[in-house]
C-alpha cells in the first residue's frame, strides 16, 4: 500500500490548484504536509480544511522567491519539526506574459526567472539540509510543465525557464545520490484548476472536442498530477532518480496530431484561432 505516514512534506504554492491537490493527497496518506503559499488566506484555510479531516497539515506564509522570507520559513520548519523528508517545487506560471520573445522586457524575463526557476534553486538549497541524516533519504519534486519538451509559441521565456528544470532535476540528482536523497520532476499537460481553469476558457463550439486535443479526452485534474507526486514521494519509487514523468494525457505521445471528428488523424489545422476565449 502506498503510504507517506511518519513523512514530512513541504509544498510551494500549495492554496491551490496542483499544489493544494498534492497536499491533500499526502495528508490523506499520512504526511505531515506543511502548506506554504504566499497568500495568507489561502494558506491558512488550506491547513484548517485539512486539519478539520483530522489530517496533519499546518500552513505556512511566505513568497519562495524572496530569499530572506525562504530562510526564515525553513529556520521554522527546522524549529517546529527537525527535519524534512519531501519537497515539492510546485510554484510556477506564465504570469499573463504570452509574447513574442523580441517584445519582452529584461524585468519580465526576471519575473518569470523567479516564478519559474530561481524559486527552486531557493527553497531546495533550503531544504537539502533538513534531509541530510535522515533513514529514508529524500525526495525532492519540482512541477516542470510538458511545454518544457516542445515548442510553445509566445512563451520562449517560459519554455526556457521550464526546461532548465529538466537540467536542475538531473544534475542535482547526481550530487545527492550517495546521500539517498533522490530527485525528479513532474510535467504535466493543461490542468483544469484554480488559478487557471481551462475548460472555463475553451470557447463553447470548442468544448466537444478536447477529446481530440488530448488522447485521454480530458484536460488534467490536480488529483492527476498529485497521483504522480505521492509516487515519486513514497518508497515505492525509492530506485527513481534524475527522471520527470509526463502526466499529460498522451499529448506528447501525439505530437501535432489531433483526432478529426469523424475519428481519423491529422497533423492539419482544426480550428481557427487558438480556440480560446480572449480574456
Amino acid at each position: 500500500m502506498l503510504t507517506l505516514t511518519e513523512k514530512i512534506a513541504v509544498i510551494t504554492g500549495a492554496g491551490a490548484g496542483i499544489g493544494k491537490g498534492t497536499a491533500e493527497l499526502y495528508a490523506e496518506l499520512g504526511a505531515t504536509t506543511l502548506i506554504v503559499d504566499r497568500d495568507e488566506a489561502r494558506a491558512n484555510e488550506a491547513g484548517a480544511a485539512l486539519q478539520r479531516r483530522g489530517l496533519r497539515a499546518h500552513g505556512f506564509v511566505a513568497d519562495v522567491t524572496d530569499p530572506a522570507q525562504v530562510t526564515k520559513i525553513f529556520d521554522e520548519i527546522e524549529r517546529r519539526f527537525g527535519r524534512l523528508d519531501i519537497l515539492v517545487n510546485n510554484v510556477g506560471g506564465e504570469l499573463g506574459l504570452q509574447k513574442p520573445f523580441l517584445d519582452t522586457t529584461d524585468d519580465e524575463c526576471l519575473k518569470l526567472y523567479d516564478a519559474n526557476l530561481r524559486h527552486a534553486f531557493l527553497v531546495t538549497r533550503a531544504a537539502i539540509p533538513l534531509m541530510r541524516g535522515g533513514s529514508t533519504g529524500g525526495s525532492i519534486i519540482t512541477i516542470s510543465t510538458i511545454e518544457a519538451f516542445r515548442g510553445i509559441p509566445i512563451s520562449t521565456v517560459y519554455s526556457a525557464f521550464k526546461s532548465a528544470i529538466t537540467g536542475f532535476t538531473r544534475s542535482l540528482a547526481l550530487e545527492l545520490a550517495q546521500e539517498g536523497i533522490r530527485v525528479n520532476a513532474i510535467a504535466p499537460e493543461t490542468t483544469d484548476s484554480a488559478p487557471a481553469e481551462r475548460s472555463l476558457r475553451v470557447m463553447p463550439e470548442h468544448l466537444d472536442r478536447i477529446r481530440d486535443w488530448i488522447p485521454l479526452g480530458r484536460f488534467g485534474r490536480p488529483r492527476d498530477i498529485a497521483g504522480a507526486a505521492a509516487f515519486l514521494a513514497s518508497d515505492f519509487a525509492s530506485w527513481i532518480t534524475g527522471t520527470t514523468i509526463h502526466v499529460d494525457g498522451g499529448a506528447l505521445a501525439a505530437g501535432g496530431w489531433v483526432r478529426t471528428p469523424n475519428g481519423h488523424w491529422t497533423h492539419r489545422p482544426l480550428v481557427t484561432g487558438s480556440g480560446y476565449r480572449h480574456h
